[in-house]
């Protein structure tokens, strides 16, 4: 006789039931599963935002493609100054603090540009402090006049620059402002990135001028200087160049160039990582396709997955050889034709 305790035996209707939950679930998973590759991957309906990264020591920096060009000249201005990583960290807070990082045309009374420097208190003409590369020199002309900046908390420091009447506020932006100048000083390699789509990009003559760029190509050669100063520079010259990279290369095309830091050692490393991070910066204004450096590469058609491992053979070839073929030593940018 069944006692109290025994358990009812499913109906047909819930025994179809179960397994028809358990199927919608695991479907419900999958799909989940493959929008969270979609969005990470930016392919699909989802495709990552245009914008650029900073990831150093834990901290994460997320940056418009416009507040990244300014980062990257700020800090670019700093390296051709001699600056240490100290005075782009300082620079890059009082930036975010005064204008989020944007060259607005509007501020406080007089002020405008990124660091909101007023015409009336001696900064220059309203169209000087609107040229952020004025405006960044600027500011660094006025914090080395600033005794013992270095050691200075970075909200003091800028403060000494600025006179703000929130002299504490540069400080909420120290963290990120850290992160932001080891990574663009080239404390730390491949940890500066862009998703860059080329949607505005306009088409260009491939008509090689008389080094043997096209227009492009010149323009970024152009910009390396004014930026950081004079570089040694190759991968192109007058009427083209036709050996002496791989097969298919942009060289061949006058679309690429080479960026020499020799020799191998630890500043020259450094050096190299914070030229390949500005041109990254830079690779939507200037029409970039490719940077190379160190064993890495970033391209503008795989952006969303940042820089990756630089994979080439060098077997059966001599250590110096190696070197050059993973782009240990030298800088490689191409553009877009």
């Amino acid at each position: 006789m069944p006692t109290t305790e025994a358990r009812r035996r499913p109906t047909t209707r819930e025994g179809r039931f179960l397994p028809r939950l358990l199927a919608t679930l695991i479907v419900i998973g999958l799909a989940a599963g493959a929008v969270v590759v979609m969005v990470r991957s930016g392919v699909g309906p989802f495709p990552a935002a245009e914008e650029c990264e900073v990831d150093v020591d834990g901290v994460a920096v997320t940056l418009s493609t416009e507040q990244a060009e300014n980062a990257a000249l700020i800090a670019g201005i700093a390296q051709r100054r001699g600056l240490p990583a100290r005075a782009v960290s300082i620079a890059l807070a009082t930036a975010y603090q005064e204008s989020k990082l944007v060259n607005i045309d509007y501020g406080d009374r007089d002020s405008l540009g990124l660091f909101q420097q007023r015409p009336s208190m001696g900064w220059g003409t309203p169209e000087q402090v609107m040229d952020p590369v004025y405006a960044t020199n600027a500011f660094f002309d006025g914090l080395e006049r600033v005794e013992g900046y270095r050691e200075m908390r970075i909200t003091e420091a800028a403060q000494a620059v600025q006179r703000s009447a929130f002299p504490e506020a540069y400080e909420d932006h120290a963290a990120d402002a850290r992160a932001l100048a080891s990574a663009l000083t080239g404390y730390h390699r491949g940890a500066f990135t862009c998703v860059v789509r080329h949607s505005g990009v306009d088409e260009v003559s491939a008509e090689l001028d008389e080094q043997g760029l096209t227009s492009r190509a010149a323009a970024v050669r152009e910009e390396i200087e004014a930026v950081f100063g004079r570089q040694a520079l190759g991968g192109f010259a007058p009427g083209g160049v036709s050996s002496g990279h791989s097969e298919g290369s942009a060289h061949y095309d006058g679309r690429a160039v080479d960026v020499f830091f020799r020799p191998i050692n630890a500043a020259n490393k450094r050096r190299g990582w914070a030229m390949a991070h500005y041109l990254v910066a830079q690779a939507d204004r200037l029409g970039i396709a490719t940077v190379i450096f160190d064993g890495r590469i970033w391209t503008a058609r795989r952006s969303v997955q940042g820089w990756r491992d630089y994979r080439v053979d060098t077997s059966g070839r001599d250590r110096a050889t190696a070197q050059i073929l993973e782009h240990r030593e030298h800088v490689h940018v191409d553009v877009l034709p």
